[in-house]
């Protein structure tokens, strides 16, 4: 799909959150975060409260019937005109890429197709659907990102760090391989796990060498993966989305 001819907002900029499996059992302050910066933009967040899933664990296990099932019930739940918004290029790239291929023999392909034109991910969507391409407050501090991997290919890594770069005192400190995956890969964690933590523990080596204040990135289980690596060596990380980091310095600037 061509992610440069997505639909933009309306003048009312209403838009559609879907906050994702990992947002509802992990990281609910993802969520209060991304309705909290949306709003300061001026949008109206609306929130379908039949959504489940994108369908990604199901179609990385392999299991496209039961993938294209939660995908229909996702097209219901997010029926109209409105972008959709997601704080996850995980999900955001399987709205994108990963729900089209499943369903190119499919006579609801035209359907997906209309869901994915005005899916967005939430910096892409910040910098590049609203056009802010700089961030107000402050925020002390020294930060490492984490680009996840199903960014690649869109905008969304650029513009999470040229926001997060923007920011008044907060400095992004470079690490060694930073393009490296940190080796979660959802359910390749499970069929593989020597592999992902060994990924995993090379990616905390370099970010450690940084010494960061916490680290950042656009992805939830790419935090979560890290994170818990971390914890496991007894030597934990503070971990942020990005999202969460610009609220905070929202909050900090006294703009919120």
């Amino acid at each position: 799909m061509d992610l440069a001819h997505r639909k933009l907002p309306g003048a009312d900029k209403r838009v559609q959150l879907m906050a994702t499996c990992i947002c509802d059992a992990f990281y609910a302050d993802v969520a209060r975060a991304t309705v909290e910066v949306l709003e300061y933009l001026g949008c109206r967040v609306e929130f379908p409260e039949g959504q489940t899933c994108c369908g990604q664990p199901a179609f990385n296990g392999g299991d496209w019937p039961n993938s294209r099932k939660v995908v229909r019930h996702t097209v219901r739940t997010f029926a109209g005109e409105l972008p959709v918004v997601l704080p996850s290029g995980s999900c955001a790239a399987m709205m994108f890429h990963g729900a089209l291929l499943e369903f190119e023999q499919e006579a609801d392909l035209p359907a997906v197709q209309q869901l994915a034109s005005r899916t967005w991910e939430l910096a892409d969507f910040i910098v590049n659907g609203l056009g802010v391409k700089s961030w107000p407050g402050k925020l002390d501090a020294t930060i490492a990102f984490h680009r996840a991997c199903h960014t690649r290919g869109t905008g969304s890594g650029d513009a999470a760090l040229g926001l997060l770069s923007s920011i008044a005192g907060l400095k992004v400190a470079p690490f060694g391989e930073g393009e490296q995956c940190c080796g979660f890969g959802g359910t390749f964690s499970v069929s593989f796990p020597n592999v992902s933590a060994g990924m995993g523990e090379l990616k905390l080596e370099h970010i450690r060498a940084a010494q960061p204040d916490f680290l950042v990135s656009g992805d939830m289980s790419c935090m979560m993966h890290l994170g818990g690596l971390a914890e496991k060596e007894g030597k934990p990380i503070r971990t942020q989305h990005f999202v969460q980091v610009l609220r905070d310095a929202l909050k900090n600037g006294g703009l919120l």
